[in-house]
């Protein structure tokens, strides 16, 4: 069977998922459907893309329902390098363009190595910072624009979007020759603090 977006909501619907109310979240509570345990087998892929900004598209449109979004966002499960959306009985092939998530806010609290950093993304997922959901910077080139991210799940990478990543460069500190935040206990190396001299 040609796998297609009716079919994965039908199939989430039919699990009697939390998910399949279209409202699956990261956040506490929030009922993301217990991908890690469903091994379907590989049903073909699907023409979804999720863009650099965030963005989901179906066959080159732009999904503008943000509920359907969460829902596929919910069921959403990264194999290598590859991605893809997983129900109790099909698993699709999807493209990201970078990392699945933006994350467009974020809020500190504590000092120094009590620092907690709170991130959210455009779904709406929330996560802190943490030895299990780290930051990072990817810089291919020093010309090249710094490229942070922050590990909401399981493999699931938010892309920090740039109001944040400036918000976060005033937080930093200098620690073992290196520059970076603290959050949750954890210090996460940004830059050599002698590329900064």
């Amino acid at each position: 069977m040609t796998p297609s977006v009716d079919g994965l909501a039908a199939s989430l619907k039919a699990a009697g998922n939390a998910a399949g109310q279209e409202g699956g979240s990261a956040k506490p509570g929030g009922g993301l459907p217990p991908v890690h345990l469903w091994n379907p087998p590989f049903c073909g892929d699907l023409d979804i893309r999720i863009a650099s900004d965030g963005r989901w598209f179906h066959e080159g449109g732009e999904i503008r329902r943000v509920e359907l979004v969460r829902l596929f966002a919910s069921i959403l499960k990264r194999e290598g390098e590859k991605f893809f959306l997983v129900t109790p009985v099909e698993k699709v092939g999807i493209r990201v363009e970078d990392a699945p998530f933006i994350a467009v806010d974020v809020e500190a609290s504590g000092q120094g190595e009590q620092q907690v950093l709170r991130f959210t993304t455009q779904l709406g997922d929330e996560v802190t910072a943490d030895a299990e959901h780290p930051l990072r910077v990817e810089q291919p080139s020093p010309e090249a624009e710094p490229a942070p991210y922050v590990m909401i799940r399981s493999g699931l990478e938010a892309r920090i979007d740039r109001k944040s990543f400036y918000r976060l460069v005033e937080l930093g500190c200098h620690h073992e020759d290196w520059f970076g935040l603290w959050s949750g206990g954890a210090f996460f190396r940004l830059l050599p603090s002698a590329d900064l001299a």
